[in-house]
C-alpha cells in the first residue's frame, strides 16, 4: 500500500512497489525490453570512442551510492571485446569513492555521453579495479600510464532517448545561465569550510593543480 505522509502543504503519498509504479506509469513496450543487447555491438563501440566523457554509478555494501565523472580524449575507454570496457583512473582528489565501493560491491553503472548529442549509452555490468594487466599500456596519455583502471563486464548495454537532453537543453549555449553569476569553487570551498585562505588563491591553487596534475 502507498505511505501517506503530512507534509507542510498537505499530504504527500509515496510509492512503494513496482506494482505501483505499473498502475501509474503503464507498462513497457516489447521494442523498449528488447533494446538491452548485452553487449557492445558496433554502434555501442562506435558511440563510446566518440564519447570523451562518462559518468560511473557505484554503491557501496551499505547501499549508499555515489557517481562520479569522468573524463577522457574520444578512445580514451579501451574496448576489448563484446563484453569487456576499461576506464583509466586518473589522478583525482584520493577520495576513491567510486573504487572503495567497487571493492565492496561490483554493480556499476555507466552511462557515455557525446557532445552535441541528444542520445546517451547506458551501460551496466559487474566491475573490478585493476593494478597490473597488459592493456595498462595501452592508457598511458601524455607519457603516463594510470597506475589504476576499472575493468567492466558488460551484463547491459542500450541507446536512451533523447528527451532528457531536449528537457534541459543541454547542448544549446543561449539557454546556458551567465558563468559570471556563479561563485567560484574557491569560493564556495572556502565558505563551505571556513578556510582562512582566499577564495582567489584556492582558485589559483585548484587551476594549477588541474594544469599539472591532469594526467
Amino acid at each position: 500500500m502507498p505511505s501517506l505522509d503530512t507534509g507542510e502543504t498537505g499530504s504527500i503519498i509515496t510509492v512503494n512497489s513496482e506494482e505501483e509504479l505499473r498502475r501509474i506509469v503503464g507498462e513497457v513496450g516489447e521494442v523498449v525490453l528488447r533494446k538491452d543487447i548485452g553487449r557492445l555491438d558496433g554502434h555501442a563501440r562506435d558511440f563510446i570512442a566518440t564519447s570523451p566523457f562518462l559518468l560511473l554509478a557505484t554503491s557501496g555494501s551499505d547501499g549508499t551510492c555515489d557517481v562520479s565523472p569522468r573524463g577522457e580524449e574520444p578512445g580514451g575507454v579501451l574496448v576489448l571485446d563484446d563484453h569487456t570496457l576499461v576506464i583509466p583512473e586518473r589522478p583525482g582528489n584520493r577520495r576513491l569513492d567510486s573504487l572503495r565501493n567497487i571493492v565492496a560491491n561490483p554493480q556499476v553503472g555507466l552511462l557515455f555521453v557525446v557532445p552535441g548529442t541528444e542520445e546517451t549509452l547506458r551501460v551496466n555490468g559487474r566491475a573490478r579495479v585493476v593494478s597490473q594487466a597488459p592493456y595498462m599500456e595501452r592508457l598511458r596519455v601524455r607519457g603516463k600510464v594510470p597506475t589504476l583502471a576499472v575493468s567492466v563486464e558488460v551484463r547491459e548495454c542500450f541507446f536512451h532517448c533523447a528527451k532528457a537532453f531536449r528537457r534541459s537543453a543541454l547542448w544549446q549555449p543561449e539557454r546556458w545561465p551567465d558563468r559570471g553569476a556563479r561563485p567560484t569553487l574557491g569560493r564556495i570551498f572556502k565558505e563551505q569550510l571556513d578556510l582562512e585562505w582566499s577564495a582567489k588563491l584556492i582558485d589559483d591553487d585548484l587551476s594549477i593543480d588541474a594544469r599539472e596534475n591532469l594526467y
